[in-house]
């Protein structure tokens, strides 16, 4: 499949990608024989070597708990680990370290605002907006509060492209809309939503919004003062960190106010069988048990490897990436894209006439390509859209555009064989 260039793609200044390429040990393996191209980044990036050392680093020179201990292993993990909350605080531009609290991700940072928080303020008959878009992670929570509780789910719905339609959004709520719940970047799309335009109008109701950012991280800077979200919350694996460990942002009066979700050591201040436990102060609250000290730290450090790079240079590259695929891929008889924004993470989700999905992602890793197949936690959307899976080419800093151009190429082969 021959290429040419798009005017885009002429005026976008390349990153150095050989030299971050070169920091992940991983992109030098071969699959069934073929040099690794990995485009599964919506679901997990893959991680620098500044990372991966940090464990080495951490359980051979100072692994113990935190906040407890008066050692020497215990101040160093201590102040290694808060430290990372700072980082955090920053890469978010948050006002106080005390609005970031560590959880294992996105899901449980959701979770967390939805059985702290909703228990607390939402009763029969209150209702939250969720959009089309969401992951389940994003809709679950609210649904189990609605069975349990009795409040309403109403949800935002989106155009043809995969753009939330913001008039109905405004037309949804009621004197009794207590939250939003929306994701900034949709996984499953692509779509980048307006978060900042839908908090001022979810304010002027009244109303509190949680934006999940779990697909913004990686490819935008995210300011949560500028959006004036209520709570923010991403996962590290999907930002050049580690599994197990991610972080919710929450306004500070709002996390004050709001009881423990989960009880155990480290969030208390003291525990006693005649008087009633007092808890610690917040985020502290938040953290009950040992954490995952090693992942937050490591958390830490992607963090700072991210914005070395640069989060404009990474987003740049990665539209770039984008408008080649998309131009190379609709090339293809009988393929179709969904999810069409004109504001777009670098996401591609597609489905081809007569041929399954599954068949596809299964062909095309024996050419050592890597995507998504399914529905994407996003059953909901895939299903007003008329499908129940598409495949998923999803981009990061270290992809090359030979690699989109082996991928395109690799599609249409895999495409002649499933047909």
């Amino acid at each position: 499949m021959n290429h040419l260039a798009t005017e885009h793609e002429l005026d976008t200044p390349a990153l150095d990608v050989a030299g971050i390429r070169a920091q992940f040990p991983i992109l030098e393996r071969q699959v069934h024989g073929r040099p690794l191209i990995y485009f599964d980044n919506a679901a997990t990036s893959q991680t620098p070597l500044a990372v991966i050392d940090t464990f080495r680093d951490y359980y051979s020179r100072y692994n113990a708990n935190i906040h407890r201990g008066l050692h020497t292993l215990a101040d160093e993990a201590t102040a290694a680990y808060e430290a990372t909350r700072e980082t955090v605080r920053s890469f978010l531009n948050a006002a106080d370290r005390r609005e970031i609290v560590f959880t294992r991700g996105t899901t449980e940072a959701i979770n967390l605002v939805a059985n702290s928080w909703g228990r607390a303020n939402l009763e029969a008959g209150d209702e939250v907006l969720v959009s089309l878009l969401e992951h389940h992670s994003n809709i679950v929570p609210w649904q189990l509060l609605a069975s349990q509780l009795g409040i309403k789910v109403k949800v935002i719905p989106v155009d043809e492209r995969g753009v939330l339609d913001l008039d109905a959004y405004r037309a949804l709520f009621t004197e009794r809309t207590r939250l939003v719940a929306v994701n900034h970047v949709s996984n499953a799309f692509g779509t980048v939503n307006p978060v900042g335009e839908m908090a001022t109008i979810a304010h002027e109701h009244g109303a509190l919004i949680l934006v999940d950012g779990a697909q913004a991280t990686p490819h935008q800077t995210v300011d949560v003062r500028a959006i004036d979200a209520d709570f923010y919350a991403f996962s590290g694996h999907k930002v050049y960190g580690p599994t197990g460990a991610g972080a919710l942002y929450g306004k500070a009066a709002l996390l004050e106010a709001m009881p423990p979700w989960q009880g155990g050591g480290e969030m208390i201040k003291s525990v006693s069988f005649e008087v009633p436990t007092t808890f610690a102060d917040v985020p502290h609250k938040f953290e009950a048990g040992t954490p995952a000290i090693a992942e937050v730290i490591a958390l830490g450090v992607a963090l700072e490897w991210v914005r070395g790079v640069g989060l404009d240079a990474i987003g740049a590259w990665e539209a770039r990436l984008l408008e080649r695929a998309t131009a190379a891929v609709s090339r293809i008889d009988g393929l179709r894209i969904l999810g069409t924004a004109p504001h777009k993470a670098g996401v591609l989700s597609f489905v081809v006439d007569g041929a399954h999905s599954q068949d596809i992602a299964l062909l095309i890793d024996q050419l050592g390509v890597a995507i998504r197949t399914g529905n994407h936690c996003a059953q909901p959307l895939l299903a007003h859209f008329g499908v129940t899976a598409t495949c998923r080419a999803s981009f990061a800093a270290y992809n090359t555009l030979e690699e989109v151009d082996a991928f395109a190429d690799a599609l249409e082969r895999v495409i002649g064989m499933v047909r």
